[in-house]
Order: C-alpha cells, then sequence, then structure tokens
C-alpha cells in the first residue's frame, strides 16, 4: 500500500489507515478509510485522454444533485516508479449502502426512469471535455475501418475471428443503420447495467461506474440500456425484446415525449450492437459460449425494429 498510501496524502490530504475492499477489472478499484475519518474509493486504470471528461461528468451530476460519488481527485498520471506508473488515479467519495435491484416486475420501468432522470440532469456535450473514443460496447463508430473494435478487457482482434454464425452480418447491419442516424448527441451513462446502480427498495441510491460516460444519441443511450439492465444483477442476463420494449416505453414516458421513427429505430439498433458485441466477444473468449445462440433467436425481431 506504500505508493497508494503516498498519493492519498499528496491528493487527499490524509494517509488510508484500512483497507475497505479491493477488487480488479477494467480498472483496480480500492475502497479505503483514511486518518481522517473518510472513506474513499480511488481507482487505477490505463490512461485515456477521455477520462477527463468522464469526471467532469460526475463532478457536474453530482452538484446537479443527482446520486453519484462525489469526486475528489483526478484523473492523475502516475509518472514515478512503481506499480501504478503510467496509470490514471482518480479518488471518489465511498456511497455505502443499497442493494441491486431484485427480481420484480416493474423492473424495466424503474431502470429506464433512473436512466431518464439522469440524461435529464446530464450536462450538454458542450460544457465538458470530449467523451471520445466510446467505450467498445457502444462504439460503433470507431476508427477502424473493418466492423469490431479491439475488445475492452481481451487481448484478440474480434474481426479475425468470424462468426460465430450470422454475429458479424448482424453487427454490420446495425453498425450501418446507427452510423447514418440523424439524432443529436447528449451526455450520458453507457454501461447502464443492473450492476453499477445500487437501490433503497423501489428508490434509486447511487449509481456508479462514471468511466463509462459518453456522448450518444438519448435514443442510443436508452436502446443501450434497454438492452442490458438486468446484467450483473440477480438475473445477469439481457433483457428479452419484450423487457426491451417496456424499457424503451418506460423511459419515453419518464421523459415525457414519444419516440419518433428514427429514434425508436437507433434504439433497437444500439441494443443489438451491444448484444452482438458481447455475444461476439464471449465467442473469441470461449468458442462454446452460449451467449451468440441465445442472441441468433431474437435477431431477426431486433432487426425489424432496429430498421436494418
Amino acid at each position: 500500500m506504500g505508493e497508494l498510501s503516498t498519493w492519498c496524502g499528496e491528493w487527499l490530504g490524509s494517509p488510508p489507515v484500512r483497507t475497505l475492499f479491493e477488487r480488479a477489472h477494467l480498472s483496480t478499484v480500492v475502497g479505503l478509510r483514511l486518518a481522517d475519518g473518510r472513506e474513499v474509493v480511488v481507482k487505477a486504470r490505463p490512461f485515456a485522454h477521455r477520462l477527463a471528461g468522464c469526471l467532469e461528468v460526475q463532478r457536474r451530476m453530482h452538484r446537479a444533485g443527482f446520486p453519484c460519488p462525489e469526486p475528489l481527485a483526478g484523473p492523475v498520471l502516475v509518472d514515478v516508479q512503481g506499480p501504478l506508473k503510467g496509470l490514471a488515479v482518480t479518488a471518489e467519495a465511498r456511497v455505502p449502502g443499497g442493494t441491486v435491484l431484485p427480481p420484480r416486475p416493474d423492473a424495466p420501468e424503474l431502470f429506464a426512469a433512473a436512466l431518464a432522470r439522469l440524461t435529464a440532469a446530464a450536462p450538454s456535450v458542450a460544457d465538458v471535455p470530449s467523451l471520445a473514443p466510446a467505450p467498445p460496447w457502444n462504439g460503433w463508430d470507431h476508427g477502424d475501418p473493418r466492423l469490431w473494435p479491439w475488445p475492452d478487457d481481451l487481448d484478440v482482434d474480434l474481426n479475425d475471428r468470424p462468426g460465430p454464425g450470422r454475429l458479424d452480418e448482424t453487427a454490420c447491419r446495425v453498425r450501418t443503420r446507427l452510423r447514418r442516424a440523424a439524432l443529436p448527441e447528449v451526455v450520458g451513462h453507457g454501461d447502464f447495467e443492473s450492476q453499477n446502480i445500487r437501490w433503497n427498495g423501489d428508490e434509486l441510491h447511487v449509481v456508479h461506474d462514471w468511466d463509462s460516460a459518453v456522448a450518444r444519441p438519448e435514443a442510443a443511450l436508452a436502446g443501450l440500456a434497454a438492452a442490458v439492465f438486468p446484467a450483473g444483477g440477480p438475473e445477469n442476463r439481457p433483457a428479452t425484446v419484450a423487457g426491451t420494449e417496456r424499457f424503451l416505453a418506460g423511459y419515453a414516458r419518464a421523459r415525457g415525449r414519444r419516440w419518433t421513427r428514427e429514434e425508436s429505430e437507433v434504439a433497437w439498433a444500439a441494443g443489438l450492437w451491444v448484444l452482438a458485441f458481447n455475444a461476439k466477444k464471449a465467442s473469441a473468449a470461449r468458442p462454446d459460449d452460449p451467449a451468440a445462440a441465445g442472441l441468433a433467436e431474437e435477431v431477426p425481431e431486433r432487426l425489424r425494429r432496429a430498421g436494418a
């Protein structure tokens, strides 16, 4: 903890005295109690210019009263020798409490209303530093002329792995649909999954993972979430077509405006993109993964709704 203790002393004004938790995936995340009594969460991950925009979105959301952790420091690019060298480090206040939402009939509507609230409170794209490039699971406009962006947590070129089935064709069709979308971008959350959200009953307690802040059309943000909102929760699965439909209907009610045909198609296309990307990545990691087979049954209906 030596280097982390030094970082906390320099940037937070107090060294840690206890580790509360530690986990690692795309970021190393450590919960700490500081000597001055504060509880904080420190994150370290590879540097990306978009992190400055993500932190500013989080800062503005907290100031606006939206339930998210308060940013305290960073992003700081560590340039001294040690385990943190070359990583971007941030700190935020720890928000304890809350639970993932248990299975309940109105889950799509609750998640949809929470996302609509988030999007309505978000700053404008012009008011924050760039959030580009988007993470690969919503990066249909990535710079590579080939179909698939580089995956976030696998060292493999998905474009070198054909299939399974017609997954590449499906992704190509929705990518083409999304790239011709004529909708303005707004700031929102690009990974609105159950695992990143905590509730007190049916009240939103906190939304985590602001490294996933993105600039996308509102319909695309809703569509992404509508396809994956149960992930990481008790059911830990993508949404069904029916669940996606209910989420999008609930979001439209929460924002007080129906979807236009263009918005509806973009929403369904964005949802199918993230499902296809996740299935492609899963098959690259494990060829017998059932994700692609499960998605294949829904592809025709999702493509129809996407106008793709």
